[in-house]
């Protein structure tokens, strides 16, 4: 039960507090692997595979002592509450929910109000495309398939390793994301060498991603949405997405709001035309705010779900 309370607990404290401001235990590992990858990339993948290796175990290895140390207080009172503790501090510190909800919030504020440049420059706080040559309604758009695919991956997946494997769970789930963020590109720097870490993070992220799909679905009517439309369209389009994850998360939330996700997509490495996701007209500043909410609502589902699937599980 320590594990359950605990997931509720920093679940709470991200919702209450968001992203730590200063010292962030994810921007630290980041420039851990950083510097890794300055000493072990060689183009191939053998190498990116040690890369992944070294830095998944060297965190799974992290979080196991914590959570044995934790274990050995002789008194069951004092155990339950530190390893619930630890279990809430791991949770706050991989969990980004309450930034995105934040971040989508302003980003549908400055569209609003026509402020195309400051819009343009919260983009990147989402996504990574290329926001000088997006309009309002493309910055819109781009908003919603970040709000949507990041709800798994901010909330949604670490909350699901968290059920599963405590502490270690939830902190080798982060790393594994973040290196997919940081190498798991199909450029020519990282092609063999990130191909370990993006394998990796699609298998880390099957169960969750289809979670996130159900809940979005389960929870559509908070939002004016549609169960049926938002299973419809999971079934029919998410498997036309390049990824076996975001698919599923883009194409329930596009069903759920009644919209038309995908199309031509531009980076700044280049352009991409992805398939459309759902039925209806591209998505507004009116859809981006009630993905917001959506996103809202199945955090708060994903948190009490999975808090429950640790309860018994233990």
């Amino acid at each position: 039960m320590s594990t359950a309370a605990g997931l509720v607990l920093g679940f709470g404290l991200d919702r209450a507090l968001g992203d730590p401001r200063r010292w962030h235990p994810v921007a630290g590992f980041g420039s851990v692997a950083g510097a890794v990858e300055s000493t072990m990339y060689r183009d191939g993948r053998g190498a990116g595979v040690a890369y992944e290796a070294v830095l998944i175990g060297g965190t799974i290895a992290i979080g196991s002592a914590a959570q044995r140390g934790v274990g050995l207080c002789r008194r069951d009172g004092v155990r339950f509450v530190a390893s619930a503790g630890l279990t809430a501090l791991a949770t706050w510190m991989v969990l980004g929910g309450t930034t995105l909800v934040r971040t989508g919030r302003a980003m549908a504020d400055r569209l609003e109000a026509d402020d195309l440049a400051g819009a343009r420059a919260l983009l990147p706080s989402l996504c990574g495309r290329d926001p000088d040559v997006l309009d309002a309604d493309g910055l819109a758009r781009a908003a919603t398939e970040s709000i949507a695919e990041n709800t798994s991956d901010a909330t949604v997946a670490p909350l699901v390793w968290g059920a599963f494997a405590g502490v270690p769970g939830l902190l080798a789930y982060r790393a594994v994301n973040t290196l997919d963020a940081m190498v798991g590109y199909r450029n020519e720097r990282y092609r063999d060498f990130g191909w370990a870490a993006a394998r990796t993070d699609d298998l880390a992220n099957l169960l969750p991603a289809r979670l996130s799909g159900l809940l979005t679905a389960a929870t559509a009517p908070l939002v004016g949405g549609s169960p049926a439309a938002a299973l419809r369209a999971w079934r029919r389009d998410a498997a036309r997405h390049p990824s076996p994850n975001a698919g599923v998360a883009e194409s329930t939330m596009a069903g759920a709001l009644g919209v038309r996700l995908g199309g031509r997509t531009q980076y700044r490495h280049g352009a991409e035309l992805r398939p459309t996701l759902g039925d209806g007209p591209t998505p507004r500043v009116a859809d981006l705010r009630r993905a917001v909410r959506l996103s809202e609502a199945v955090q708060f589902a994903a948190a009490f779900s999975t808090a429950a699937a640790a309860a018994v599980l233990r």
